[in-house]
């Protein structure tokens, strides 16, 4: 069972109170369903375990909502990949995908769930609303020691500052996105204490499918060199 804690998002305060946690085996996946019921409702996730881990990754996804993913499947190639390394994943549905910090909420409760089965160290990877959902989650608990924003909004992020020195943030933007400009990411950047990385890809949109595979080795490669005790 987790334990009750406080989150605070944007101002918000919010008391943590799980209160029934289900794992349910899905046959032929490559992981298991986890809902975690609280009094504001029941967060569900996958959960890719890795046997031992004491690294875990949480992925989270923008306003779609549902369990989407950027650049071609990113989440879900990565959520299999990362077991290998001996790294748990966990991919995070919202309760309410446009909202910033019920959005939060589902994310820190995602972690805490990787907390209480071992995990020591973690990493959060955000998408669009996800990139300040995964700055504001890792701010409320201490054991991230990884941020990666992709084509992340500016509004939110503000907790990025006070990460510096604990968390290293990977920040990644495409200059042709219509939706949310790349000079949000680079904003961010600024604002951003080492370790610290930006990378702006030409030509690429919202979603950053132009550039899957290149991104793909690069969020990889930034979550294997920051997270303590996996295997490269």
């Amino acid at each position: 069972m987790l334990g009750t804690a406080a989150i605070e998002v944007e101002g918000t305060r919010i008391d943590v109170r799980p209160t029934v946690i289900r794992r349910i085996p899905k046959t032929g996946e490559a992981y298991d369903v986890v809902e975690i019921a609280t009094d504001r409702g029941t967060t569900v996730c996958r959960y890719y375990e890795a046997q031992g881990a004491r690294s875990g990754v949480v992925m989270v996804g923008g306003t779609g909502g549902g369990f989407d993913t950027p650049a071609q499947g990113l989440y879900p190639r990565l959520a299999q990949d990362l077991p290998n390394h001996r790294i748990s994943a966990l991919r995070v549905q919202y309760r309410h995908p446009t909202d910033l910090v019920e959005s939060a909420f589902d994310t820190v409760l995602g972690l805490r769930y990787l907390e209480s089965q071992g995990v020591a160290a973690a990493g959060v990877v955000g998408h669009s609303l996800g990139g300040a959902v995964a700055l504001q989650a890792a701010a409320n608990v201490p054991m991230v020691r990884v941020v990666v924003a992709l084509a992340t909004q500016a509004a939110g992020t503000e907790p990025v500052a006070a990460l510096a020195g604990r968390a290293a943030v990977l920040l990644v933007h495409g200059n042709a996105d219509p939706v949310l400009p790349h000079t949000a990411s680079e904003e961010i950047y600024r604002r951003a204490g080492e370790p610290r990385r930006l990378i702006v890809y030409d030509g690429a949109g919202h979603t950053l499918d132009e550039t899957a595979e290149s991104l793909y080795v690069e969020v990889k490669a930034w979550l294997l060199k920051h997270l303590p005790g996996t295997l490269v």
